[in-house]
């Protein structure tokens, strides 16, 4: 199976031509062409890439064969077909994942094909077929084996028009060693790809993987191939034409081994779903491996039941061996790890496919064992389970999380009990401090919830946005419970909603369990503020008064912004009104979540303001009627602090405590935040930074900068950067914003105004007079520079426009260098605030060496923030924020996709984030409006045809099928009447629904956590 979106299962090799997420200007993968960078958004959790084993498919050079080869693979490439599939929400073992295989057709008049496993996947699957005449059918899930690594796809035999399709034969019993075979695999339904081989071993253990899937108590057929290869899910071929095994997994280190699983277990499957049968798997929970008679020696085996052994199976040359036993199964207390298997029910037995066949027709009867331990017989009867009971076949979200009881795979793999309930997505309200996978859920507000059923119940009963105590243990170390306070969320992700298997669909059918409690009304508490020790100035100390602790989650991934969730330190300025101050690096937009916490005890909801659309800062509001605490606004000054003076720097380490220094400002000067070339987020422009003398300030992401009689004279904060092409992760600047700048704003908005900023849509760049005089700037005004900034010469260039929708002429251009504004000369970052209270300006400017005064209009921004964004096939479409307008030159469209989910049909098809969609099925879709209409309509899984602009202006065009079961529409609309401030509409059958619909994997439960290193965990 080859991943083909950088998250391909765990434990899987990558395909070796994989498409890159931003391949260079004017290269067009295969099917488009991808403006995505590796720092594009992407909602759905990160699975570390591993050397893996289960194989991919892998082109090979074309081998000479003989006529009868070629002859039997021309009629064996007609039953091969191309699979391509997603997993569309994360469920037991497997993550969500868009990939390829191959299946081949093992009834033709019913349309059932044959793959492994590891392709039908344990959860949602949604794919389809490419046989070898390109021609394409849906494919649905028939059945997975719980255990072993095949999984049996339904289609339309009638769907196929154009070429006889034919059945391959099943035939386990020819699989031999010594035969010469071949595996006949499909790449990406596009090249064959033939592995030539030996059949070398029949008894091999089934390979481990490690985390993740596995197969277990079965052989495997080892075979010495010619080349390394071969694709999940080929048929295994002899000369005959007939499939002898099923393709499963390979050596990942480059030697020539593959292996194969035995077709005598899917042979069986086939033939009762053939008949209408149900297709019973017994189970007493144990896993045997097939160990050598030396081995079984050393472990106590008496000679008379070797030799009795090797009598009754000349050919055999081990028995099987108890090796790992299930607390509290069937076999608890009865087998114990290193029993050697004699007998089962009185027949002497040494092979799986017999020890299957018993326990698969002795479902809820006892079975009888002989076991042989350290030379004693042991005779046992031990009761045969149900496989399929201990296999999930539902799941339920709530939270923005999901949930189903543990698997038999998972709790084999770490030799646990089969109970409890596993977190499959530990995402929402339930994201935990860690990212990893393997969390089982103990208590939930201490209620204890040992199965899904109690977890239900549990969940039903907590009203939405309640702080509930959590536990839970990880499979890997059930020594630790871990202890955390969860804020369940039940307005962004209202509906408890339960998905059940269909295996006559294929599909898996959504019902809503119980609607969300109403929060309970917050009611007003008590607190008092830490105080400082040791402190030269009583007065600095009070400012621990204005510091509050503000948690932002965001449920759905807007403008480019790379996390779900952030804290930082806020400033109140207004304890009055409840106001604060916080870097937008924490509060990037205003669907959100906003939790503020007062003096380390009172916790109370917040909400946006205002965001300033350039100086990274955003302004949010509490109810001061819930605080009986004694906050301080912090007294900001109205004067710009110096170069040189002293200060105290107060800031908040990564473990949330406060630190303080005595310090000295060492530099003010204007920075560039660098744009992030993959995907345009937020970053400060045309602001003064604030640098000081002491290490506090990289460790610490908030606090403030202090004078001696406690007046604020910087905000310290984190700045948003690019992400780093060779870790992958983002960077964050720590830097001071001087008070002053704050004040016209806040001031408006504490007399209840809404501040209506007007600005130059340009980024300023600092020159020095060397650069200007090069530039044209003359030796006068050079003076001028000189006797208005004595501490720094310096002007101001225009590095780069923002593009502006109906941009009106007599703009400034790239290069052009800013005299004066309004009659005053510019030296100084904090003079271009005049652009915030004018709707024209009078401007000198240096254009080409030549001086000119010039009309500057500025604009509005009012309308910089994303009001509306639409959820389709998995992509979040809204309209190009304004951080997208900094970087590009041209609109291209209104319609631009800003995050995909994994699993999901935007990602399959390679609909990448920063791509804008120009038109549908033909018709031109200039905004979200026409692009709505265009889709709606559109019948469920059918094609439409997209036609996209990449980022770098190269067009091209997509296919997509449309998915309304697992990616409903969706519209997120901002509404001021709602409480949460976002109201959505879904659409189901091109009819709107108010709120969530009927179907659908929760578009929350996506997300991305990544922490800032530099906060510290929450």
């Amino acid at each position: 199976m080859n991943g083909t979106n950088g998250t391909v299962r765990a434990k899987r090799k990558q395909h070796p031509s994989s498409v890159t997420e931003r391949p260079q200007k004017q290269h067009r993968a295969i099917n488009g062409k991808e403006s995505a960078g590796q720092n594009t958004p992407e909602i759905g959790t990160m699975y570390a890439d591993e050397e893996i084993e289960i194989e991919d498919a892998r082109i090979l050079p074309g081998m000479a064969d003989t006529a009868e080869w070629q002859a039997c693979i021309e009629n064996v490439v007609r039953n091969v077909v191309s699979i391509r599939f997603c997993q569309t929400c994360s469920f037991d073992t497997d993550p969500a994942l868009t990939s390829e295989a191959t299946g081949f057709v093992v009834d033709a008049e019913r349309g059932y094909i044959m793959t492994n496993r590891h392709v039908v996947g344990a959860g949602p699957f949604w794919g389809y077929c490419i046989f070898d005449n390109h021609e394409e059918v849906d494919a649905y899930p028939v059945y997975r084996d719980p255990v072993h690594d095949f999984g049996i796809l339904r289609f339309d035999p009638k769907a196929i028009k154009y070429m006889p399709v034919a059945a391959l034969p099943l035939r386990p019993d020819l699989a031999k060693v010594g035969a010469e075979i071949r595996v006949v695999g499909n790449d990406a339904g596009e090249k064959l790809s033939i592995l030539s081989g030996v059949i070398s071993r029949l008894d091999r253990n089934a390979p481990e993987y490690g985390d993740g899937y596995c197969d277990f108590n079965t052989n495997y057929i080892q075979a010495a191939a010619a080349a390394s290869g071969g694709s999940s899910g080929s048929p295994v071929v002899n000369i005959d034409g007939y499939a002898v095994a099923l393709q499963a997994g390979g050596r990942s280190d480059g030697a020539a081994t593959d292996y194969f699983l035995p077709l005598d277990r899917p042979l069986r499957a086939l033939r009762c779903i053939q008949e209408g049968k149900p297709i019973t798997r017994g189970t007493i929970q144990c896993q045997w491996m097939i160990k050598p008679f030396d081995e079984c020696r050393r472990l106590g085996l008496a000679p008379e039941w070797e030799s009795a052994v090797r009598k009754g199976f000349p050919k055999e040359t081990g028995m099987l061996v108890a090796e790992i036993v299930l607390p509290e199964g069937p076999s608890d207390n009865k087998i114990e790890e290193g029993d050697v298997l004699v007998r089962v029910n009185g027949e002497l037995l040494t092979q799986f496919v017999r020890l299957d066949d018993i326990l698969d027709s002795s479902v809820g009867d006892k079975v009888k064992l002989m076991l042989q331990r350290g030379g004693e017989d042991i005779e046992v009867e031990v009761e045969v389970g149900d496989l399929h009971k201990i296999t999930p076949d539902r799941f339920v979200s709530v939270a923005g999380a999901s949930f189903h009881n543990l698997s038999y795979q998972q709790a084999r793999l770490y030799a646990v009990a089969c109970k409890g309930v596993f977190v499959c997505e530990a995402t929402g309200s339930f994201r935990f401090e860690s990212t990893d996978n393997g969390w089982i859920i103990q208590t939930v507000d201490h209620k204890k919830t040992p199965d899904l059923d109690a977890f239900i119940e549990v969940m039903k009963g907590i009203p939405d946005r309640s702080r509930v105590v959590v536990t839970y243990k990880h499979l890997r170390d059930l020594h630790t419970l871990n202890t955390s306070i969860l804020h369940i969320d039940r307005h962004w992700s209202s509906k408890m909603r339960l998905a059940v298997r269909n295996d006559s669909t294929g599909l898996w059918d959504f019902t809503d369990l119980a609607d969300a409690l109403p929060e309970v009304p917050p009611v007003p508490r008590a607190a008092s503020f830490i105080q400082l020790e040791n402190l030269q100035y009583p007065a600095a100390a009070d400012i621990v008064r204005s510091f509050v602790r503000v948690l932002c989650h965001m449920p759905v991934k807007l403008d480019g912004f790379p996390r779900n969730r952030k804290w930082g330190m806020g400033v109140v300025i207004d304890a009055e009104k409840g106001l604060v101050v916080i870097s937008r690096a924490i509060v990037p937009y205003d669907l959100c979540d906003i939790s503020i916490t007062i003096a380390d005890s009172i916790i109370v909801e917040g909400k946006v303001i205002f965001m300033h659309p350039l100086q990274n800062y955003a302004i949010i509001k509490y109810d001061p009627s819930l605080v009986d605490a004694p906050v301080q606004s912090a007294k900001l000054s109205t004067t710009h602090v110096t170069q040189g003076a002293s200060t105290y720097f107060v800031g908040f380490n990564q473990n949330m405590r406060i630190v303080i220094a005595q310090t000295t400002i060492t530099d003010i000067t204007a920075v560039a935040i660098p744009a992030n070339s993959g995907a345009p987020r937020y970053r400060a422009v045309n602001v003064d930074a604030i640098t000081v003398d002491t290490s506090l300030s990289g460790q610490c992401g908030s606090g403030v900068l202090v004078g001696e009689d406690g007046t604020v004279q910087a905000l310290w904060l984190t700045y948003l950067g690019e992400r780093s092409p060779v870790t992958q992760k983002d960077t964050d600047y720590h830097l001071g914003l001087a008070t002053p700048t704050l004040l016209p704003v806040i001031q408006q908005i504490q007399r209840g105004e809404n501040p209506k900023l007007r600005m130059l849509s340009v980024e300023f760049n600092a020159i020095q007079m060397s650069q200007a005089r090069i530039m044209g700037v003359s030796e006068e005004w050079i003076k001028k520079v000189a006797l208005d900034n004595s501490s720094r010469h310096q002007l101001f260039m225009i590095r780069k426009r923002t593009f502006e929708r109906g941009e009106e002429g007599g703009a400034l251009l790239e290069g052009d260098v800013i005299l004066t504004l309004n009659g005053k000369i510019i030296t100084r970052v904090s003079e271009l605030d005049v652009m915030y209270d004018h709707e024209v300006l009078d401007a000198v400017i240096v254009r080409d060496c030549v001086e000119m005064s010039i009309k500057l209009p500025t604009v509005s921004a009012d309308d910089l923030e994303t009001d509306r964004a639409i959820s389709f096939c998995g992509a979040i479409l809204h309209k190009p924020h304004h951080a997208v307008r900094q970087q590009i030159s041209k609109l291209h469209s209104e319609v631009y996709v800003s995050a995909r989910t994994r699993g999901s049909p935007a990602y399959q098809y390679g609909l990448a984030p920063t791509n804008f969609i120009t038109h549908v099925n033909g018709k031109p879709t200039p905004d979200l409006e026409s692009f709505l209409s265009a889709v709606v309509g559109i019948p469920d899984n059918t094609y439409f045809r997209l036609k996209a602009m990449t980022f770098d202006n190269v067009p091209w065009v997509i296919t997509m099928k449309k998915n309304d079961h697992y990616f409903p529409t969706m519209e997120w609309i901002k509404d001021s009447t709602e409480k949460c401030g976002w109201r959505r509409v879904t659409y189901e059958q091109g009819k709107p629904v108010q709120g969530e619909g009927h179907d659908g994997i929760n578009v929350i439960s996506g997300e991305t956590f990544e922490m800032d290193e530099n906060l510290g965990g929450l």
